[in-house]
């Protein structure tokens, strides 16, 4: 196992899980920080956990103010980045990005090479079908930090 990442990207699927009090995920990403690793994630990932509130607030049992509550808390710990920051590394990323049939995945894989090809912290199983980007999913990270 490598060490922890001064730097990684966190995406949509993760945030998600922040809602939820007893998630791991949610652990993690208020630990990260304690622990001197940056949170970053596309700008995008944000607008799509508030266009999702509803099914949010469902999944993670939470009312609306304890939702806005969590939606700020998260955006404390986690850095957003506009695509702009990212924009030139669209294509390059668009060919290591597993769905090759969906661009939705490309401004993580951009966003890394924009920052060096800083790890990706993913879920996703696919993400790991590619060797450019190196990808921590949760079980990694848990078993990195010895949580």
């Amino acid at each position: 196992m490598s060490p922890l990442p001064k730097t990684l990207i966190v995406d949509a699927n993760i945030l998600f899980s922040f809602f939820k009090s007893s998630s791991e995920r949610r652990r993690l990403i208020e630990e990260l920080p304690n622990l001197g690793c940056n949170l970053i994630s596309p700008e995008f990932a944000f607008r799509e956990l508030l266009g999702n509130e509803d099914r949010i607030k469902k999944f993670g049992k939470v009312n609306e103010l304890a939702f806005k509550f969590l939606f700020s808390l998260l955006e404390l710990k986690i850095e957003s980045f506009s695509e702009s920051v990212y924009k030139e590394f669209l294509s390059e990323a668009n060919k290591i990005s597993p769905h090759s049939d969906s661009t939705e995945d490309d401004s993580y894989f951009a966003l890394s090479l924009a920052f060096n090809k800083c790890p990706i912290w993913s879920d996703e199983e696919a993400f790991k079908n590619q060797s450019k980007v190196k990808i921590f999913n949760t079980k990694e990270l848990i078993e990195e930090l010895k949580l």
